[in-house]
């Protein structure tokens, strides 16, 4: 099945056929969607369907390959000039092109101008996948109240309901959890504020705590916690503390 999709744009048709012939031989895989000597009807397609890679002349009457750019509404696919004018070069790479072959054609110097945008396209395409990958796996895990721990064996998805308390270690993170196993992050607490649900409040600058097992405060300034875990608490939080457990007793 055919994925890349290209669009040419040349007003003399000799030239026209000919880079379109020499494409359906070198890369079968790229399918030829339109062929243009009208930079007018290029503009028209090209916005409505854009292409993965827009081949484009540069000198053309009426519209030039640098106006027709100007015209289009984004420019989110890879360009490569064919030009009779090496001159043009400079500024054809400042136009943001991956690449430009000179007529006429060698058909090596095209060839290695479609292998760099063909790469470019799929690294694109695997960042796009590797972002809804991404979206996805954070759209369960927030569903499903589970916490999402990179360690250095890979990452752990713990519910938080199984969590005691975090802390914070130099720079890393100590998870503690209700079985007294201990899961060491290398991401910072604050990574961690960021997804936790309600039943969490951080007592201290480098301790956050689950408050559904809270067992005890103690007035020299500690809470302690179900397996008899205690961890500090800053003087600046004891009202809050107590006035939040009061208010859900």
């Amino acid at each position: 099945m055919k994925t890349v999709k290209a669009i040419l744009v040349d007003d003399e048709i000799f030239n026209l056929k000919g880079l379109e012939q020499k494409i359906e031989k070198l890369f079968p895989e790229i399918e030829i969607s339109g062929c243009f000597q009208k930079p007018e009807e290029a503009i028209e397609a090209i916005n409505k369907t854009p292409p993965d890679i827009l081949f484009l002349d540069i000198q053309m009457p009426r519209i030039n390959g640098f106006e027709l750019l100007e015209k289009l509404n984004v420019l989110n696919f890879q360009i490569i000039f064919v030009t009779a004018y090496s001159e043009y070069a400079i500024e054809a790479f400042k136009k943001s092109a991956i690449d430009y072959v000179l007529k006429p054609i060698d058909t090596n110097d095209l060839k290695t101008a479609i292998d760099k945008a063909l790469q470019i396209i799929e690294l694109k395409k695997e960042h796009e996948s590797n972002l809804k990958l991404v979206g996805f796996l954070s759209d369960t895990i927030s569903q499903s109240n589970k916490l999402i721990i990179p360690t250095t064996k890979g990452i752990s998805f713990i519910e938080q309901n199984n969590i005691l308390t975090l802390e914070g270690y130099q720079g890393y993170t100590k998870i503690h959890l209700l079985d007294s196993e201990t899961i060491v992050s290398s991401y910072n607490l604050g990574k961690f504020e960021k997804q936790l649900k309600g039943q969490f409040f951080k007592t201290h600058k480098s301790h956050i705590v689950n408050l559904t097992y809270v067992k005890h405060f103690e007035n020299e300034g500690y809470i302690v916690l179900k397996n008899e875990l205690r961890v500090p608490i800053a003087k600046a939080n004891k009202k809050e503390f107590l006035s939040f457990m009061a208010a859900n007793i």
